[in-house]
């Protein structure tokens, strides 16, 4: 099926073909009052008016995290305050506690007593000390092993009779 070219479409006389205005040979279109004056509608896109909006909502974002960025560290610091108004209260007990040990510790009944664990005592006193005692052994009540929290060995109540009739084994 052969489609007609578009000049088979065009009449081919000048009769037959309508004349199309040049700019010169148009005719004025007179008054606009024919129909709605659409000079001042502006064109779909950016306007001034939607650039200001869009402006002073950066700017009023920006502000408000501003401002909350300040009252989060407020809040912050006010913890931090709080913190070290607990430490602080909690170092002048300590600082009590170590002058109350100061006190006790300059006292002249303190400093006699220490001096007679060390064998200097006054002149009428007579320093001993507890000669042949054979040391204690590690797991004795009150040893350090035991204070520190470490298990001691665990025997059998035989063996400890055997031990206390026969003497030790090992």
């Amino acid at each position: 099926m052969d489609l007609p070219s578009d000049r088979a479409l065009e009449p081919s006389s000048p009769v037959d073909r309508p004349e199309r205005p040049t700019p010169a040979t148009r005719p004025d279109p007179g008054p606009r009052s024919a129909g709605p004056d659409l000079g001042g509608l502006p064109i779909a896109g950016i306007t001034r008016r939607r650039v200001a909006w869009v402006l002073a909502a950066i700017v009023s974002i920006w502000i408000v995290s501003v401002f909350a960025r300040q009252v989060g560290e407020a809040g912050a610091a006010a913890d931090r305050a709080d913190r070290l108004r607990f430490e602080n209260a909690g170092l002048v007990s300590q600082v009590d506690d170590l002058q109350k040990e100061l006190d006790l510790v300059q006292r002249q009944s303190f400093i006699e007593q220490q001096a007679r664990a060390n064998g200097l005592g006054g002149k009428g006193e007579r320093s001993f000390t507890l000669s042949g005692v054979a040391p204690l052994p590690d797991d004795a009540p009150g040893s350090a092993a035991v204070r520190l929290g470490a298990s001691p060995a665990r025997t059998a109540p035989i063996d400890v009779w055997l031990d206390l009739l026969f003497g030790p084994t090992r």
